[in-house]
């Protein structure tokens, strides 16, 4: 046989078998990838977070943030709602993530919105094996290792184009090093060896591979998503239908970006496509990737509203699942009835409210028509239960599933004063920070629309006179029919000034011998526990001290006076 034959069989021979070895490991993969899906559907994700993750995840919800409501800084903060989110988190793709994020900071206000959404989460969550061919699709897609997929894509808008002429120049001597093995098989395979290491060394080292670098992922996201796009037509379930026909039209805008597309990079750890092994060599020796690079930016620029159209589909899906995933996580849970306000006092009616980060949570009730105010000692549960009515009015108007056994309320704007501290960086003290905070929900409160705005501990930067005079006309100031205010003091003055507009409630903690127990169980009325001298007795305090600060408050209650000191 000759011997160019016997080479050339060889060399297909070496093809064919990669290219059994690629659809082995691909279809090992998506055996992972299902099993991974199955064992994590319904339970806490574990994905690990690295600094500035979550930062990165939030460029896409402030590209999208306009007009509409928004959970503003301060009341996400406040809530620890990144941790909510990381709860959430189930997602597949960087899209999914993207949307999960923004969606749990753009509430609904529309009840055609709402049940388009919960349709959507519910169809996932009743056809299994449809959601799985879903997450395999999405797990194509992958997550980027710069953070939020659409700051990685829209930076195409900006990547520059490259000289390729050198490039040109150094593949047609390769092609003339391989036309020449015919001819002359020992020079022509020295001159191919000699310019191919060149070539990759050149590959690493040009300026203009390091000029697109940093492009060339941008490329990869937007190709894994095109390639998705191209497998939608095999879904056709009416279900999916008006994210589908998204998909479609984002990928007709890029058709002419096929046929040049696997010659771009591929490359993402976590999609593990073996195939781009093969490729990644020969853009080390070809330089395919750069000699493509001008056209198809060309081709993409000019077409954000497109990419951004592909994403929101893409991530809608990947976000829904996730929701689906964590209803089915929780041990109890509602989806929320939405009432319509018709002016007059604003009613929300919830039973067995619990704190979804919470292990082992105790579960309170909470039925009002009217602000209310909640008082008790630290760490018995004040802070922890106005979170949790608005974590869970957050919860009811994005991911439409509320941690308790029923929930009923208008759709609310929610705002919070909550977990604030001193600006050092701006050089603004901790009631500076406060009274700033509080002003944006007395702004807010004058639009006539519902608003619910949980306050803990008012004023609590300054003193005591001041706070209670100050408190109770700010809380007085947001006693409106469109306005459902509730805070938590430790003024039990608040609860007598106001007690004709607030519903007051508390908490209790009881002194046994050696301990203090919390039951964290709301009750009705105000607090009238007095243990913070007795905890003092309680832990070894000088027992002159404790006498004389019992006998003191004793006076001041009876008499409404101070006693100076001897």
């Amino acid at each position: 046989m000759h011997p160019y034959l016997t080479a050339l069989l060889i060399a297909l021979g070496v093809v064919f078998l990669f290219f059994v070895w690629i659809c082995y490991e691909n279809r090992k993969r998506r055996k992972r990838i299902l099993k991974k899906i199955r064992r994590t559907f319904g339970q806490v994700p574990d994905r690990e977070y690295s600094p500035g993750d979550i930062e990165a995840i939030s460029h896409y919800f402030r590209r999208k943030a306009g007009g509409s409501f928004c959970i503003d800084d301060i009341t996400w903060n406040d809530l620890d709602m990144d941790r909510i989110f990381m709860l959430l988190n189930q997602t597949m793709s960087s899209p999914g993530e993207d949307v999960l994020y923004c969606m749990l900071r753009m509430p609904l206000f529309d009840s055609r919105e709402v049940e388009k959404r919960e349709k959507l989460i519910r169809f996932f969550a009743g056809h299994p094996e449809k959601r799985e061919k879903i997450q395999v699709l999405l797990s194509a897609v992958g997550k980027t290792w710069h953070g939020s997929l659409s700051d990685t894509i829209l930076a195409l808008e900006e990547a520059p184009e490259v000289n390729t002429k050198l490039h040109w120049l150094m593949l047609a001597a390769l092609l003339a090093a391989l036309a020449a093995l015919p001819l002359a098989p020992v020079y022509a395979f020295l001159a191919f060896i000699v310019l191919s290491s060149a070539n990759i060394v050149f590959y690493y080292t040009g300026k203009d591979k390091i000029k697109v670098a940093a492009y060339l992922d941008c490329f990869s996201s937007l190709l894994r998503m095109l390639s998705l796009a191209e497998q939608a037509d095999t879904v056709k379930w009416t279900e999916l239908k008006e994210q589908m026909e998204r998909i479609r039209r984002g990928k007709q805008a890029f058709r002419s970006l096929k046929k040049r597309a696997f010659l771009l990079t591929g490359k993402n750890e976590s999609t593990g496509d073996p195939s781009q092994l093969l490729l990644d060599y020969l853009r080390m020796v070809f330089h395919l990737d750069i000699l493509v690079y001008n056209s198809v930016l060309r081709e993409i620029k000019g077409k954000t509203k497109e990419i951004m159209e592909l994403l929101d589909a893409l991530g809608e899906l990947d976000a829904a699942v996730s929701i689906a995933s964590f209803r089915e996580m929780l041990p109890l849970w509602s989806r929320p009835e939405f009432t319509e306000w018709k002016g007059g006092h604003i009613g929300l009616f919830a039973e067995d409210l619990y704190h979804p980060l919470i292990h082992e949570p105790v579960a309170n009730s909470i039925r009002t028509e009217k602000g209310i105010l909640v008082t008790g000692s630290n760490a018995s549960g004040k802070s922890t239960f106005l979170k949790n009515i608005a974590v869970n009015s957050i919860l009811a108007q994005t991911a439409l599933t509320c941690t308790s056994a029923s929930y009923r309320a208008p759709f609310l704007k929610v705002m919070t004063s909550m977990a604030l501290r001193d600006d050092i960086s701006g050089g603004e003290s901790y009631f500076i920070v406060e009274i700033k905070s509080l002003k944006r929900i007395l702004e807010e409160s004058r639009k006539r629309e519902p608003l619910l705005c949980i306050i803990d501990e008012v004023l609590r930067g300054t003193n005591t006179i001041e706070r209670i005079a100050a408190s109770a006309q700010i809380l007085n100031a947001l006693d409106r029919d469109w306005v459902l205010p509730a805070a938590a003091t430790h003024d039990i003055e608040l609860s007598y000034i106001l007690e004709k507009k607030y519903d007051n409630y508390h908490f209790e903690e009881e002194v046994l011998e050696n301990k203090v127990v919390f039951s964290y169980l709301l009750k009705k009325g105000r607090t009238t526990t007095r243990n913070a001298i007795r905890l003092l007795e309680l832990l070894g305090y000088d027992p002159e001290i404790v006498k004389k600060s019992a006998r003191a408050a004793a006076d001041f209650e009876k008499n409404g006076l101070w006693k100076e000191m001897k």
